[in-house]
């Protein structure tokens, strides 16, 4: 398939309801049965339904680090999708592994399902992209069903609720250190994820060429200072930014002294000459917001804040 050359506004799925069925699954790392049990049982709180894919507790039989192999990954992701019962598809974790399984996965039997929404972050950026690029639907870039964040951190947890069930209630995302890197004001629509998985898929078949007209959000974990250099320069020699309207920024966890990590974002994203907005608070964190990818919005670097026009979900 030929890649867009811009980011557009994408088709919302519904809202979630009390009693809606969500699969959760395994596209990428090895999964902790206690944790995912602990992030069903929050799920059933909210009056939702967990469905648990065959091989979400798999091992590769030699990379232990994935949850099954490829074809048990894809072969999960893509039954959840083609239930039509299933309103929703949550991601256990991320990890490795994504990218294996995305293109063994038909995407053109999906494309033919009702609109369905896509949770996870980190490696499951991979899949945000397929999801916007080859079925034109809004994603939403979050916790994951067995993270610690999801399970341990009452305001992540809340603020994925609100989300899912009234998303009118979360227009404007800020963060207590979310403030201008580079100040500014600009309006585009939401793309982007982890680092350093964007700028591992560039050059792939199905990859996005260009993030033009995109407010990028981009954070990233484990990645010293100089390996995040190396990430934002791939990004932006391949011509991946340029065109963008601004970047939110997210967490640097466990990425080396911060104000290193400002002076690499800085250096690197400064030309480009569109406004940051510095520590929105998503991503790997304590405590994380839910994003949504592919909806329309507002960055305001100077007021640490973005603002969709219009809730996530329809």
């Amino acid at each position: 398939m030929a890649a867009p050359t811009a980011v557009r506004a994408l088709t919302r799925p519904r809202r979630l309801v009390p009693g809606d069925r969500v699969a959760v699954v395994a596209p990428s790392g090895a999964i902790d049965p206690e944790r995912l049990r602990a992030g069903c049982e929050l799920l059933r709180s909210w009056g939702l339904e967990p469905v648990v894919g065959p091989h979400v507790l798999g091992t590769h039989p030699r990379l232990r680090h994935f949850s099954g192999t490829d074809d048990e990954r894809a072969a999960d992701f893509q039954q959840a999708w083609l239930d039509p019962s299933i309103a929703a598809v949550l991601c256990a974790r991320g990890g490795f592994g994504a990218q294996r399984m995305a293109d063994l996965v038909d995407w053109d039997a999906l494309r033919e399902c009702p609109p369905k929404l896509l949770i996870g972050f980190s490696d499951i950026s991979i899949l945000h992209e397929q999801v916007a690029q080859r079925l034109g639907l809004v994603s939403l870039y979050g916790p994951v069903g067995a993270g610690v964040s999801f399970i341990e951190d009452r305001a992540t947890a809340e603020h994925l609720r609100r989300t899912l069930f009234t998303p009118e209630s979360v227009l404007t995302l800020t963060g207590p250190e979310a403030g201008p890197l580079i100040p500014g004001r600009a309006a585009g629509t939401t793309v982007g994820g982890c680092a350093a998985v964007l700028a591992s898929d560039l050059g792939a078949p199905s990859a996005r060429t260009s993030y033009a007209g995109g407010i990028l959000l981009l954070e990233d974990v484990n990645e010293a200072p100089y390996r995040i250099d190396r990430i934002l320069t791939q990004l932006i020699r391949s011509g991946a930014l340029d065109g963008i309207r601004g970047v939110a920024l997210g967490s640097w966890l466990d990425c080396g002294d911060p104000s290193r990590i400002r002076d690499v974002l800085l250096e690197r994203l400064g030309p480009l000459g569109v406004p940051v907005l510095w520590e929105l608070g998503f991503g790997h964190c304590p405590s994380t917001l839910t994003v949504p990818l592919g909806v329309p919005a507002v960055l305001d670097a100077d007021a640490g804040t973005l603002t969709l026009d219009l809730p996530a979900l329809a």
